[in-house]
């Protein structure tokens, strides 16, 4: 028990609670800075939760699973808001969400298999990180003034390289379970 009780898994648990504190700020009173500053912190726990762990070897099964669920999450309720608040169009919500659907049926067949989970790649969080970073900007640029439109311009720029990375990293994660479920058990070392 004492394993799971560590900062970097804290961090984990904060950047989960950030959600629906995230949707009810967006949504509910539509206070975007609040919402903003919530993606900030989750974006800051995110780097900062597997930095640390690695660095103080705290490393854990409970941060190996709940970190990229928590991210995922995160992409999902994010996505959410901004198509309802008419700030991302639908097709790159059906891109990522197709993406995602396809790695978890992986991910389920990898579980069958009794082969552990992939593990997640450097341009895979970088993926994220591009998406951590356009999602904020997209909802600032909601707002009629000129940080709006600075925020269109550059949350855009990291929409389209997050999209094209995590559909990249899609594929790549993809082939790397067709591969390891094509692996005989004996071969396996």
């Amino acid at each position: 028990m004492k394993q799971y009780l560590t900062i970097p898994n804290a961090l984990t648990a904060l950047r989960g609670l950030g959600v629906p504190l995230f949707i009810w700020l967006a949504l509910e009173i539509q206070a975007d800075g609040w919402a903003i500053f919530v993606l900030a912190v989750g974006g800051v726990t995110d780097y900062l939760d597997g930095k640390l762990a690695r660095m103080w070897n705290q490393t854990s099964r409970f941060g190996e699973l709940a970190d990229p669920a928590i991210d995922r999450i995160y992409i999902v309720a994010t996505l959410i808001v901004l198509y309802m608040r008419d700030a991302l169009p639908l097709w790159v919500i059906l891109a990522l969400l197709m993406r995602d659907f396809i790695l978890a049926v992986m991910t389920i067949l990898l579980t069958r298999k009794g082969i552990p989970p992939l593990k997640v790649t450097y341009l895979g969080k970088a993926a994220t990180f591009n998406l951590l970073y356009a999602f904020p900007l997209l909802l600032l640029a909601l707002s009629d003034s000129v940080a709006g439109t600075l925020a269109f311009i550059f949350g855009w720029a990291f929409t389209i390289w997050g999209v094209a990375l995590y559909l990249f990293t899609g594929v790549s994660y993809f082939q790397s379970a067709v591969k390891s479920i094509r692996v005989q058990p004996s071969s396996r070392a």
